[in-house]
């Protein structure tokens, strides 16, 4: 356990972080297995608009740095093009 003042703030703000770096990466899991269980059940429409909406979320938490750029911009594009397929089959 920490012993000086400044440790033992550390300490609490990373409990407080970590929390929420959790519940966001949980969210943007989910959000991206939505598009992914639209795809699976070969709904179009519904992943266009499961995609639409985890987008935004990609981009926000690529910009706070949770996750990288790079694997924000890859997995917008791998979902965007099993949607293309998608639709062309």
């Amino acid at each position: 356990m920490a012993n000086i003042k400044s440790a033992k703030k550390r300490a609490k703000q990373t409990i407080v972080r970590n929390a929420r770096n959790n519940s966001q990466r949980s969210m943007l899991r989910t959000s991206v297995k939505k598009v992914l269980k639209a795809l699976q059940d070969n709904d179009a429409q519904g992943a266009t608009e499961a995609l639409a909406a985890a987008t935004p979320i990609l981009d926000r938490f690529a910009s706070r740095g949770l996750i990288h750029k790079n694997k924000a911009a890859r997995h917008k594009s791998r979902l965007n093009a099993r949607i293309r397929a998608l639709k062309a089959a």
